[in-house]
């Protein structure tokens, strides 16, 4: 038995130690949010078990759980960069199949077709505004920033305000919003499942997105010309790593241990 309940904690050891590697791995990824391992002990008994002679029959993973705490805002003075102070996600949808995924990382470019998109091609959510940049619909759709304005003058720039307001500028000096970025959130985000490239999925574990307007109520401001860091410290993730590789030593001596009574035990002679 004492083999088992080492090789459990063998192989959540790895487990620990395979997040904590991922976490350093993603130092510098911009809106990535680290992982933790969480721990359960594993004890067999039953209505007929002596409560003071339950041994224990090794350990589990209870979970792996994210922490979407804020990084660190690097200013980029790109325009089209964008990070959220506060709490949200930007909404992305993909073009070819529809399904909307979440990232706190704000790097986006402008297509010759004047759509906003992430470097894999999703496009970013907002809501469509009026000539005053109030929004005018409750529903999230692509960003469309035309190349032209109504006088024929050519795309100049596009900038984004603390509100998410997406503003074009035109050659003639004219200004046009053209959208409001929209951000969601989530009753339980530590639910959302995690797909690469720093997006998440809506689960049921999650609940379904809440979309709200930047700045108002728990809806984080947008910061132009900045973008969200990674939230691991490498400090603690060294710390971390020597603990877990402690916890790996410590469970490989018991299985060496166990391994050497069970020897002598065979050894025995009458």
């Amino acid at each position: 038995m004492s083999f088992f309940t080492s090789l459990s904690g063998l192989k959540n050891a790895q487990t620990d130690l395979q997040v904590i590697a991922h976490n350093i791995a993603n130092a510098e990824t911009v809106g990535f949010k680290k992982s933790s391992v969480q721990f359960a002990d594993l004890v067999a008994t039953g209505s007929a078990t002596d409560p003071r002679r339950s041994p224990g029959i090794g350990a589990t993973i209870a979970g792996i759980t994210q922490d979407f705490v804020l990084g660190p805002l690097e200013q980029t003075g790109r325009a089209l960069d964008l990070a959220i102070d506060g709490d949200g996600f930007f909404a992305l949808s993909n073009p070819f199949s529809g399904e909307v995924s979440y990232s706190r990382n704000g790097n986006f470019r402008l297509t010759a077709a004047g759509e906003l998109e992430d470097s894999w091609g999703n496009r970013l959510q907002a809501y469509p505004v009026d000539a005053a940049g109030n929004p005018t619909s409750t529903t999230p759709a692509d960003v469309n920033v035309p190349i032209t304005s109504g006088t024929g003058a050519s795309l100049a720039n596009v900038t984004i305000n603390v509100r998410g307001i997406v503003i074009a500028a035109y050659s003639d000096g004219t200004t046009d919003p053209v959208g409001q970025v929209a951000l969601a959130t989530f009753p339980a985000p530590n639910g959302l499942r995690a797909v690469g490239q720093t997006k998440w999925q809506a689960t049921g574990e999650s609940g379904a997105a809440v979309f709200g307007n930047p700045g108002i109520g728990s809806y984080g401001e947008m910061i132009a010309g900045a973008l969200e860091r990674s939230n691991v410290d490498l400090a603690d993730e060294m710390v971390s790593l020597l603990t877990a590789q402690r916890n790996f030593q410590a469970n490989a001596r018991a299985i060496d241990t166990a391994t050497q009574i069970s020897q002598t035990v065979l050894n025995l002679r009458s």
